[in-house]
């Protein structure tokens, strides 16, 4: 927000400069963003007076005799379309400094000799947004009175200060001339602040005799209305021009400036309709239909929506409710009645309409941020006093309003432990009072409670933290004694998940697996691949940005093939990756159905050398410290190779997989042969052993023998191993499988599975004839199972 420092100083009597001022306000919360002024970098510019005009042939240009205060007339040429006798003017001198630090020089335009130049005020530094628009293609007209050959800063106020204010959104109060005022009170010690009251001349007319408003949306709180009639529309006089172009506001006409006038210095929007153009005595502001238009002031056609809110007068819309009026009601010069709206709507509708429309104002930016709900009939009221007493008329009786309502003081309790708790200060009672009488709270002191009475034009404070705020700004941040934080040290420690997933992570990539990380969204399709969690566990996003990233995974096998194809397509043929990440299910939060996070770890293996052995291999080597580590052949996963797939097992507890990627599935991925494993951290941390137990290295020699059998072709090689654990062998430590065959000299329905199984004692030599008993025990039991020994 621009602030005018010449308009501060009238509302609160201070005496620094804008730079102290700057630093005070900016240690207090509201931080100053710099200080222009814009006469700095101008000289010799002086009010002229054109005494006489004469055009150039064939060209636009004029020669004019200027009085600039000085024995003879200043003979100029000027282009100006509206130049002309008459009239008084911004004249550069030759030497003078203009905008963008350009020289003015005596020079010959067109053989006819210039001594100097008359100026537009964008020539003079002001920017055009802010150029009324009678004079948007000229020159500008100074007033009447203006003293020939004085300097033109005064006259349009450049020399006073602008204070740009960065507001942040809890402060919106300050988005208004009185609200920096009080600001500024309060931290200059409860200075007065000086606010101007404007009283109300009535005429016998009745305002409801005009004009009646009815509101039928919730999205208004309240909507005032008053009428003006007899009214002259002309440009305002100087002294408003200046102000507004100094908060970087484009004057207009004396109606409208003074609209924007009070929207500064109360922070209460308002809206001038042209009370004749209205085709009905009742206005009734309502939400819009869709399909509805309007033309706003801008001359665009806005299409409407069920989410506007509008102004609507015999059924049409005049105006889109706090961000712009309707071209059919626009105060112009031949307007003679102002019908004058006041009112409060809803912040974050008009936030949604002006987005929309790209309307951005300073009324809709104060309705998103908020307004002082007591200041909109006093806005009202001023605003019409102040436009009789520049473009006369007369007010009719009373206000016709909608929805009233009074607001009311908040009250906020507080206790002095929590104030210097907080801020690590020692205040005491009266301290605190004094600060919140400076904010003009009033407070009531029991004990150490204080009971805080703050009025609507703050309507941030509501909480103890916002008491405690004010005190800490008012007081002075720079007050406050730094202090370290007294707290003892903590060591922190890892979860047993988080020490897990590092073993793992360190094991994996001791076997030679680089780590990768995939994308948690996915395909549906994808999704629900290389997993055995229900299919309907799937959570999509209700508007995803792609159908690639669409549905959060199942899986993590999934996400890893595409890296693997990315991978193969690039020449890199030899491929070993793992993944640590999470996979996401519905199911355990039954409440807010939200998924529930898995911890799992994946291993994706191709190229030469990588087979189901050596995935096989990684797998046992990441399990090793694990009791009871079983693979069973497994086929109900469809993605992988129905007799290259193992479920795994850990203490009877299946915790993941291991296969060969489905050749259909390989090419629908569009990769080589792969093997994959998958593992349930969670489940693997469950049933992670307490502690390892080391036993002595045995004394004795091992002992190998190897046996050859006969089985039906339908058996499996865990069928085989589960019966020769059942012989209860004490000195078998091991059976391995070396050997499959099938073919020559053995039956269409047979197989020959040879084991080598290996024996071994911790307390003697194992003789023989102990190990050629053993293996009769064993045989018995294949026998039983229906292997024929070979």
């Amino acid at each position: 927000m621009q602030v005018s420092y010449n308009w501060l100083k009238e509302l609160v009597n201070i005496d620094v400069t804008s730079h102290d001022l700057s630093e005070k306000m900016s240690t207090s919360g509201i931080e100053v963003e710099g200080v222009e002024t814009r006469s700095e970098g101008l000289s010799k510019l002086v009010v002229g007076e054109v005494l006489s005009t004469q055009e150039i042939p064939e060209t636009h240009l004029n020669i004019c005799q200027v009085n600039v205060g000085e024995v003879e007339p200043t003979q100029i040429v000027c282009g100006a379309p509206n130049i002309k006798a008459g009239i008084k003017v911004i004249v550069a001198l030759p030497g003078a400094r203009i905008s963008g630090n350009h020289k003015i020089k005596k020079g010959k335009i067109r053989g006819v000799e210039s001594l100097g130049m008359i100026c537009s005020l964008q020539e003079i530094g002001f920017p055009e947004s802010i150029v009324p628009k009678t004079y948007a293609e000229g020159i500008y007209y100074l007033p009447a009175d203006a003293e020939n050959g004085a300097e033109i800063f005064d006259y349009l106020e450049m020399n006073d200060e602008v204070l740009e204010l960065s507001i942040t959104p809890n402060r919106a109060d300050a988005l208004s001339m009185r609200g920096v005022a009080h600001e500024v009170a309060a931290i200059y010690d409860n200075k007065q602040v000086k606010f101007d009251e404007k009283v109300v001349t009535e005429s016998d007319t009745k305002t409801s005799e005009k004009i009646a408003v009815d509101v039928t949306t919730d999205k208004v709180l309240t909507y005032k209305m008053r009428i003006i009639e007899g009214i002259t529309v002309a440009p305002s006089p100087q002294w408003l021009q200046n102000r507004l172009m100094n908060e970087g506001i484009r004057p207009i006409n004396n109606v409208v400036d003074v609209t924007n006038f009070v929207l500064l210095y109360f922070g209460q929007p308002l809206h001038a309709f042209d009370y004749a153009k209205f085709d009905d005595k009742k206005i009734l502001v309502r939400q819009a239909e869709n399909g509805e238009k309007l033309t706003t002031l801008d001359g665009a056609v806005r299409d409407l929506a069920a989410e506007d809110i509008v102004i609507t007068v015999g059924g049409q819309p005049v105006a889109l409710a706090g961000v712009m009026g309707g071209e059919n009601t626009e105060i112009t010069d031949s307007s003679t009645s102002v019908a004058l709206e006041s009112a409060i709507f809803d912040g974050t509708s008009i936030r949604k309409t002006s987005q929309k429309f790209n309307l951005r104002s300073e009324s809709s930016a104060r309705f998103e941020k908020g307004i002082n709900h007591a200041d909109v009939e006093l806005a009202l009221d001023y605003a019409a006093a102040m436009i009789v007493e520049l473009a006369g008329g007369t007010i009719t009786s009373g206000v016709v309003s909608s929805n009233d309502f009074v607001a009311q003081d908040v009250t906020v309790s507080i206790t002095l432990d929590k104030i210097n708790r907080a801020l690590g200060l020692t205040l005491n009672s009266t301290d605190v009072v004094a600060i919140f009488d400076k904010l003009g709270f009033s407070t009531s002191v029991a004990g150490e409670k204080f009971d805080v009475t703050v009025p609507p034009r703050r309507w941030d404070i509501t909480i103890e933290a916002d008491l405690v705020e004010e005190v800490a700004r008012i007081y002075g941040y720079d007050n406050i004694p730094n202090t370290l934080p007294q707290a003892g040290n903590t060591i922190g420690e890892l979860t047993p998940m988080q020490a897990f997933r590092r073993d793992v992570r360190t094991n994996l990539e001791g076997a030679g697996l680089s780590e990768v990380i995939s994308y948690s969204l996915t395909t549906a399709e994808k999704a629900v691949q290389f997993t055995k969690l229900p299919k309907d566990n799937l959570t999509a996003l209700a508007m995803p940005m792609s159908e690639e990233r669409s549905t959060l995974r199942l899986n993590l096998i999934s996400g890893m093939l595409d890296i693997v194809r990315y991978n193969l397509a690039r020449g890199n043929d030899t491929i070993a990756v793992y993944e640590i990440g999470q996979v996401f299910a519905k199911f355990g939060n039954e409440t807010d159905n939200r998924p529930t996070e898995l911890p799992q770890v994946a291993i994706a293996m191709t190229g030469k050398g990588y087979d189901f052995y050596a995935a096989k291999g990684v797998v046992e080597n990441l399990l090793v410290k694990f009791d009871n580590v079983r693979f069973e052949a497994d086929n109900t996963i469809a993605e992988l190779h129905p007799g290259r797939t193992a479920r795994i097992l850990v203490d009877d507890v299946e915790v993941g997989f291991i296969g060969q990627v489905h050749p259909t599935t390989a090419k629908a991925y569009d990769i080589s042969e792969t093997y994959v494993a998958s593992l349930d951290l969670t489940a693997l941390l469950a049933q992670q052993p307490a502690q390892v137990i080391f036993t002595d290295i045995p004394k004795f020699q091992a002992s190998k023998r190897d046996i050859a059998l006969l089985v039906d072709r339908t058996a499996t090689n865990q069928e085989v191993l589960d019966v020769i654990t059942s012989s209860k062998v004490k000195t078998l430590i091991k059976a391995e499988l070396f050997d499959v065959y099938t073919g020559d000299n053995v039956a269409a329905d047979k197989k020959s599975l040879a084991y080598t199984l290996t024996f071994q004692s911790a307390e003697n030599q194992l003789t023989d004839d102990e190990i050629s008993a053993a293996v009769t025990k064993i045989t018995k039991k294949l026998v039983e199972f229906g292997a024929e020994i070979r």
